[in-house]
């Protein structure tokens, strides 16, 4: 079994020496902005893999360079990159054999499984500890998702699609933090919690913790939170929906709103119908797309609530520089990719980019999730902080369900809008 040591995070600690601590060239977030940039501009110029293979190969090269640069040490990142990599593609694999794929279980499942059942069997060498770097991988993968999400499609989407995501993010956030806080879970914690349970998951908390430039070891907690319960969810949600009579559409509003991985939401969503699979993949679209704003409202928020006392000389002179250093770097670097290929990009060659740049980013967050499963105890899960964290997350993911349940019937059930 495994004996590393583990912290009230719910992720197995890490010891001092293991992993590098000479200062890095760069940040993180900068980093994962020009190795995203670097791997998009690749596809560009027609670099386009189709190969698991070469995916990987395409991928590693770039965040080989840039683990240099963030100063970790390659005789033990290099060969614990390389074992992620394959137990990723193994992740993927598994994923799409047909007796698998009809049951519409993502990559995303088993390559958390695969971390979680290495993490606990066996002791997680030093050598690859090096190359445990969740928000490295999810950062750049991020870089990449914008890309994918074109401003034109959330504007196709409709007002009732975004108009759905804006009530489900703003009263599920609001109702996330004051249940944890109730549940005396801190500020920081809360505020993560919130944000996976009301935006978009692991997207969303891996945003929000760089804006409030959060403890790792929460986040990874989040994340692991939010796969480990949204598996069921995207099971029994489609079968609750047949099971009731909810129309296609409606259903597949309701799932969008809900699910916490834009995986997880097409696969359930197609476990209904196309219709209810396009309508989720609208809601989806259109909460995915918030992430950038939140990212930047609650840098503001959380450094004027940090900030020195509000009056004060300092208070004056630094909130807008302690804005701009809290905000995560990396969804600057998502949203000039949207932008990008929104508007400067022609609509044939997003079309031909967008396979390739699919199995890059597919590649960088099946990292990521094997990371977060080498790095993750389960039974943390449950006795961190008394289990506090755990029972916000799953009142406030009951009240999303209920919340969510009410606006797409609301606007997509025909009354009060047009269906």
């Amino acid at each position: 079994m495994q004996t590393a040591a583990t912290n009230t995070a719910g992720v197995s600690d890490i010891a001092p020496e293991s992993v590098s601590t000479r200062p890095p060239l760069i940040s993180e977030d900068w980093l994962s902005v020009l190795v995203g940039g670097a791997l998009i501009a690749l596809v560009l110029v027609g670099v386009r893999a189709t190969d698991p293979v070469q995916v990987g190969l395409q991928v590693l090269v770039p965040l080989t360079a840039g683990a240099a640069v963030l100063g970790m040490r390659l005789i033990r990142f290099l060969p614990g990159v390389l074992l992620v990599a394959a137990l990723a593609w193994l992740a993927q694999a598994i994923a799409a054999l047909p007796a698998v794929s009809a049951w519409s279980l993502e990559y995303v499942v088993f390559a958390l499984a695969i971390g979680l059942v290495v993490n606990h069997t066996v002791t997680v060498p030093t050598w690859l500890r090096e190359a445990v770097r969740t928000e490295y991988y999810i950062k750049t993968g991020l870089v990449v998702l914008g890309a994918g999400i074109l401003i034109d499609d959330i504007a196709r989407a409709g007002f009732l699609g975004i108009a759905q995501a804006l009530v489900v993010v703003l009263s599920v956030w609001t109702f996330a933090f004051w249940l944890a806080r109730r549940l005396r879970v801190d500020d920081e914690f809360a505020t993560m919690l919130a944000s996976a349970v009301s935006i978009c998951g692991v997207s969303a908390a891996i945003a929000t913790c760089g804006a409030i430039q959060g403890d790792r070891k929460k986040l990874s907690y989040v994340t692991s939170l939010v796969l480990v319960v949204a598996m069921p969810m995207m099971v029994l949600m489609p079968w609750i929906a047949k099971a009731v009579g909810m129309p296609d559409v409606v259903a597949g509003a309701w799932l969008g709103g809900t699910l916490d991985t834009s995986a997880a939401v097409v696969a359930g969503g197609e476990l209904i119908s196309d219709a209810a699979r396009d309508a989720a993949v609208v809601v989806k679209l259109s909460q995915n797309a918030l992430i950038g704003v939140a990212a930047f409202l609650l840098t503001v928020w959380w450094a004027m609530k940090r900030q020195a006392p509000a009056g004060s000389e300092t208070s004056s002179r630094t909130s807008l520089a302690v804005i701009w250093e809290r905000f995560p770097k990396f969804v600057f670097g998502f949203l000039v990719a949207s932008i990008v290929f929104s508007w400067l990009v022609g609509d044939a060659t997003v079309a031909d980019t967008r396979g390739p740049l699919t199995a890059i980013r597919t590649t960088l967050f099946a990292m990521a999730f094997v990371s977060i499963g080498l790095e993750t105890s389960l039974p943390s899960l449950v006795s961190t902080d008394g289990g506090r964290p755990a029972i916000a997350f799953l009142g406030a993911q009951a009240f999303n369900v209920l919340v969510t349940f009410a606006a797409a019937y609301a606007f997509f059930g025909g009354f009060p809008f047009a269906p």
